[in-house]
């Protein structure tokens, strides 16, 4: 009898058109029973023909949840499915209200416009004209804590090693060295340091002018003026180095030999103090206190070629062009002239540009490396002010307020800056990018007001001479390493050609 009851069992389970016993629901049953208690919705109930298979079984055929009329049901479990998180935060009202907007051809008033976008801020806390039609207003899910993303290093990388260089570099805020400059004079129109091209510092304390061989830290004695009452108002070397300019108080300006450390010649044709000087090529340009600009032709003997007369006052700033077309100069009368090159010869020559928006004396006069017709000059107390110039068509290219006495200005070789000495009340020197003169360092130390700026021969350093008698060397334009071959590299083949050529 047991046997037949238990073929009986076997042979209910083995039949499918009948309900398992304690089997767990179906989707659909699960379902429906979660959204309570009312008659099945549309397109989930098994019963309906669409949603039944062939065969006598009561599996679903399709997908539930979806139906021939395409109708989907929202689910109401929290959590939501494998495609929207959280559909409750779908906002499914304003999306159907944004599709039936666009339909609505009626056109509103502006002021009608205005109070209906107040009117969805306030509500809704976003204006619904800027809305997205799905908008998901539910915060992003976080990262669960430790988690690592294999691919962040993969796509976080530069498109180019190039640009992972840092854009500022190291400028040391102290000097690189100190020396002593006793009895050096201070007046602001005088210009009594130079550096030449063989690394040589001239620097006039009163009557006297030494030199300093910055490679081997020697000091040498070139001159001392006879009569104790005359002093030196100005220095400059020429281009090649070898020989030195110097303007005195007494009108007369001489040139020294350095290496035989012999004077060669005395010039006298100004009746005031030599306050400036500027070499060009042969012709050495200088600027006395009356006001007139004289140009001496150094190889012959009548050395006076040209007077230029166009400053009511002392002329202070004097500086020739890298290319020799321009010389500009600035005096105490608040302007800035610009001279053409002149050949010699008798006549009046008169500037091609004259800058009058200066409201203080011009001493700070400077000529871009790179760009030859920019001109950079520098106001005194009452004008503080760096201007930066185009001299072929009079534009004023920039103007920064220094707040501050402005005693010097020097262009960078190395780097597309330029640096400028002040005096009261910081004393300061100020790097400046170019051209949007953006501040980038200042460099402080001297106890008085800078009196003159130079810079050596390979442009990495700068030498302030300020009134606390002191002078300080900053390394403030150092070359990169790459960008220092490469420059070497650039002088040697330029050297070789020039021998080739000699040959």
């Amino acid at each position: 009898m047991a046997q037949f009851l238990f073929e009986a069992d076997l042979h209910g389970l083995l039949k499918l058109d009948t309900p398992i016993p304690n089997a767990p629901p179906a989707r659909w049953q699960r379902k429906a029973k979660e959204s309570g208690p009312g008659p099945s919705p549309v397109g989930v109930s098994p019963m309906k023909p669409a949603n039944r298979s062939h065969s006598s079984s009561k599996t679903p055929s399709k997908t539930p949840g979806k139906s021939g009329s395409k109708i989907q049901s929202t689910p109401t479990k929290p959590g939501g499915d494998r495609y929207i998180p959280n559909r409750s935060t779908m906002q499914m009202e304003m999306a159907n209200f944004l599709l039936t907007k666009e339909n609505d051809p009626a056109e509103d008033s502006p002021t009608k416009k205005e109070q209906q976008k107040a009117w969805a801020v306030n509500l809704n806390g976003f204006d619904v004209g800027e809305a997205k039609i799905l908008r998901l207003s539910g915060k992003p899910q976080n990262a669960p804590e430790g988690y690592q993303n294999n691919l962040k290093v993969l796509y976080s990388q530069k498109m180019t090693p190039g640009s992972s260089r840092k854009t500022s570099r190291y400028i040391p805020s102290n000097p690189d060295r100190i020396l002593d400059a006793p009895e050096i004079r201070n007046d602001y129109y005088l210009n009594l340091i130079d550096w030449s091209s063989q690394n040589f510092l001239a620097v006039a304390l009163d009557n006297s002018v030494y030199l300093w061989n910055h490679d081997t830290g020697e000091i040498i004695q070139l001159l001392q003026m006879e009569h104790p009452d005359v002093y030196i108002s100005s220095v400059s070397w020429i281009k090649e180095g070898n020989y030195l300019a110097v303007g005195t108080s007494s009108a007369e300006v001489q040139l020294w030999d350095v290496q035989q450390q012999k004077r060669l010649r005395n010039m006298t044709s100004h009746c005031a103090r030599v306050g400036t000087l500027s070499w060009n090529s042969y012709i050495l340009s200088s600027g006395a206190r009356n006001g007139h600009i004289h140009h001496h032709d150094v190889r012959v003997a009548e050395h006076h070629v040209a007077t230029l007369a166009g400053h009511t006052q002392e002329v202070c700033g004097l500086k020739w062009s890298l290319d020799g077309r321009y010389l500009a100069s600035g005096g105490n009368d608040n302007l800035v002239n610009v001279w053409p090159c002149t050949q010699g010869g008798g006549g009046d020559f008169a500037p091609i540009q004259t800058f009058t928006q200066h409201q203080g004396a011009v001493k700070a006069v400077a000529w871009c490396p790179w760009q030859t017709n920019v001109l950079a000059t520098g106001g005194g107390t009452s004008d503080r002010h760096i201007r930066i110039w185009n001299v072929c068509s009079g534009a004023c290219l920039s103007t920064v307020d220094t707040h501050s006495q402005v005693c010097s200005i020097l262009w960078s070789t190395n780097y597309k800056e330029l640096i400028s000495g002040h005096g009261f009340a910081q004393n300061q020197l100020v790097i400046w990018k170019y051209p949007t003169m953006a501040k980038v360092a200042e460099l402080q130390g001297h106890t008085a007001r800078i009196l003159n700026l130079t810079m050596s021969p390979d442009g990495t350093t700068v030498a302030s001479a300020a009134a606390d008698e002191t002078l300080r060397l900053w390394r403030c334009f150092e070359m990169d390493p790459i960008k220092k071959k490469e420059k070497e590299k650039a002088n040697c083949a330029k050297s070789s050609i020039i021998h080739q050529s000699i040959r």
